[in-house]
């Protein structure tokens, strides 16, 4: 069967001195897939966008700021992730310069600044404790992980750079 996964960006938003990361916490509606979570900003890129402009679209909806630099960090492959076992395929980036001032909610949840060294320390999908030192980490490289999920778990997790 060909593979034909949602297409999605993710993208962690750095205060201006890089030792905190903006989090979506997933509070606010109750069907959510990802309620109680903490988690990047971002969504499904729409049809006429690439993804750096699907990344600054999310940007704008999800916290009220105008990307000014992004860099990608890598793609993440999560077959078998979404509420109804669709396949995702995701681009990660991480969001150093912005405008505006970030937006304290919005429908999907609360917005919250997190020191990087307590990420760690939330509620989060198992499987972004295995990228999430990858997004953050001094390489240059862009990484690129499969992580297959069943049934709402993370089954493995690989990467190559």
């Amino acid at each position: 069967m060909p593979y034909t996964p949602i297409v999605a960006t993710l993208g962690y938003v750095l205060s201006a001195d890089g030792s905190q990361v903006l989090m979506i916490h997933r509070n606010a509606r109750p069907g959510d897939h990802h309620l109680g979570k903490y988690n990047g900003l971002g969504g499904k890129v729409e049809p006429e966008e690439d993804v750096m402009a699907g990344m600054r679209r999310e940007l704008r909806e999800e916290a009220g700021i105008e990307c000014e630099s992004m860099r990608l960090r890598g793609t993440v492959s999560w077959p078998g992730f979404g509420k109804h076992g669709e396949d995702w395929l995701g681009f990660v980036f991480v969001i150093d310069r912005y405008q505006g001032e970030t937006l304290a909610a919005n429908p999907e949840g609360t917005l919250e600044w997190v020191p990087l060294d307590r990420l760690h320390e939330l509620p989060m999908w198992e499987g972004d404790r295995h990228f999430l030192p990858l997004v953050f980490d001094g390489d240059p490289r862009p990484f690129h992980g499969v992580m297959p999920y069943r049934d709402g778990r993370m089954q493995s997790w690989s990467f190559s750079r």
